[in-house]
């Protein structure tokens, strides 16, 4: 095994600290909190919007999964070389010009009329959002070097993370209510430049650029290989699994997932250290953090429709059952300091992704003709204790052990894994989602006792835009005929859906239990897993 040097941090804050270095050190805290805030806002801000955007754009179902994965690709694709720009030139420089990015990502998208148009100013946001998770991680891990102040500091990070998933919906929902969804990306891009201005005010600077450098060939490899893998899972329901586009996508994946894993292993200074999957806790952390991650965002996303697109709900009443999930975390904040400082992130983990498992299938159960918040209360809290227990541990678990100077790569690499798994999230249930309603569809518009004009008309929107096209259309009378059978396909195939992500958090779950344990301290130690690689 390679040897990672040793690294002598610098002192933590302590009672003797002068006044204005404690000021900083708080204020690089507000920064980073401010930050991942502002990323996780991007990333949450379409779901109670789903609905109004389909139908005001009239998007078919594939190009209403890239407007969220839009955002999600580049989040995940750009993070280990965000995380290389950080240590090199400055985490706080780069906190700020990602957040100025975003803005301008929010401007196109608050101005589009088209979904071409909010797709691309979704990807300039994801890409700021690709620089601010694992920047605003670095900066927090970089000034806190006690376990008490790492523990603080990582629960002050996962309460902004969940605070920004919070208000997105709230914030979202509550400006479609009274205006165009454009408007939600507009209030969006003004706080993206407020989050500017106050890591330039507050931060202190922090960079670690011993043995780092810019790998142009990694950062290829790692591009082509997610955005092959992405494209192929998104545009399978609609251009068919055998296509050609779509099978040369997958191959695509598969060659330059190895050329990463060769150029990466060859480098002299690579992106990713490969030789950080030989700590075990580690090497968990990342497949639980693609796993979970897939279960937990890919359930989000299933409500989602659930809501704004097959019950038709208004933006504002289908926020609400994200805000009961998001509000959970800043509620048990003080609870997840105390578990991460004295029970560890393993057991952390092992109940959160069980939480997460058994609020899909509560889910899953309520009939779709339920609409009020009530019968959706236990699986919506269910989801927000496992959500606020997995995101913090899973972060502990994956920075507490390697060496303080590889933080900023291991904090990346959480963040490349964590986006994958979201970006998956939406793409797989989506496709699965979308094929078994089609193919319902199929049949049962034979069965309607349509006119062969009216199933010419049911059959051509279907081809051509899917089953949430042909459920949203306004057809006259002949909507009201389709509405019980595509409400009912439409829950057939993201009911299934729902059993694939607590399918997901059910593996992260073991992977949990078996490699990061119920240690009081969840974890060895970097240095002890050296020793014993």
């Amino acid at each position: 095994m390679v040897s990672i040097p040793a690294y002598d941090p610098p002192a933590a804050p302590s009672s003797d600290t002068p006044p204005a270095a404690t000021a900083r050190h708080t204020g690089t805290i507000i920064a980073a909190c401010l930050a991942v805030c502002l990323a996780q806002i991007g990333l949450v801000l379409p779901a109670a919007i789903n609905g109004v955007m389909q139908r005001t754009l009239h998007t078919s179902g594939g190009e209403l999964t890239w407007i969220s994965d839009a955002f999600l690709v580049p989040a995940a694709v750009l993070a280990l070389t965000f995380g290389v720009v950080g240590d090199l030139y400055g985490r706080k420089k780069l906190v700020v010009g990602a957040a100025l990015l975003s803005a301008v990502g929010y401007l196109v998208s608050a101005t589009s009329h088209s979904a071409a148009q909010l797709i691309t100013g979704q990807a300039i946001s994801g890409i700021g959002a690709a620089a601010l998770f694992p920047a605003s991680l670095s900066m927090i891990t970089a000034i806190t070097t006690t376990p008490a102040a790492r523990a603080k500091g990582l629960a002050s990070w996962t309460t902004a993370l969940s605070l920004g998933a919070f208000l997105a919906p709230l914030m979202s929902g509550g400006i479609v209510e009274h205006a165009s969804f454009q408007w939600a990306f507009g209030v969006t891009g003004v706080l993206a430049v407020i989050t500017a201005v106050g890591a330039w005010l507050l931060a202190a600077e922090s960079s670690a650029p011993e043995g780092r450098s810019l790998d142009w060939p990694g950062q290829i490899t790692i591009a082509v290989a997610m955005l092959a893998l992405l494209y192929g899972i998104i545009q399978g329901p609609s251009d068919g699994w055998s296509s050609a586009p779509v099978v040369a996508s997958f191959v695509a994946f598969a060659v330059f997932i190895v050329a990463f894993v060769l150029v990466e292993s060859r480098s002299a200074a690579p992106m990713l250290r490969l030789e950080l999957f030989r700590i075990p806790a580690f090497a968990a952390s990342a497949a639980m953090a693609v796993i979970g991650m897939f279960g937990f965002l890919g359930g989000a996303y299933d409500l989602s429709i659930r809501l704004g697109v097959i019950q038709h709900q208004s933006p504002f009443q289908a926020a609400v059952p994200f805000l009961v999930i998001q509000g959970v975390t800043p509620l048990i904040w003080p609870l997840l300091v105390r578990l991460l400082h004295r029970v560890g992130p393993g057991p952390m983990l092992v109940t959160g992704f069980v939480s997460l498992a058994g609020a899909q299938l509560w889910l899953r159960a309520v009939p779709i003709h339920e609409s009020g918040l009530i019968p959706l209360l236990g699986p919506l809290v269910l989801n927000g204790v496992g959500f606020g227990l997995v995101v913090a541990a899973l972060t502990a678990a994956a920075v507490n052990v390697v060496p303080l100077n590889l933080t900023g790569m291991a904090s990346a690499t959480t963040s490349l894994v964590r986006d994958l798994g979201q970006t998956l999230g939406p793409a797989v249930v989506g496709a699965v989602a979308l094929g078994m309603a089609t193919s319902q569809l199929t049949g049962s518009l034979a069965d309607a006792g349509l006119t062969p004009k009216e199933h010419g008309i049911a059959s051509a929107v279907l081809h051509e835009g899917g089953p949430l096209a042909l459920h949203s259309a306004d057809l006259g009378p002949l909507s009201a005929k389709l509405a019980p059978y595509t409400t009912d396909a439409l829950a057939h195939g993201y009911n299934n859906g729902l059993i694939l992500t607590a399918v997901a958090c059910v593996a992260a779950a073991v992977i949990a239990a078996v490699f990061v344990g119920f240690g009081p301290s969840g974890t060895r130690s970097a240095e002890a897993e050296g020793s014993a690689a």
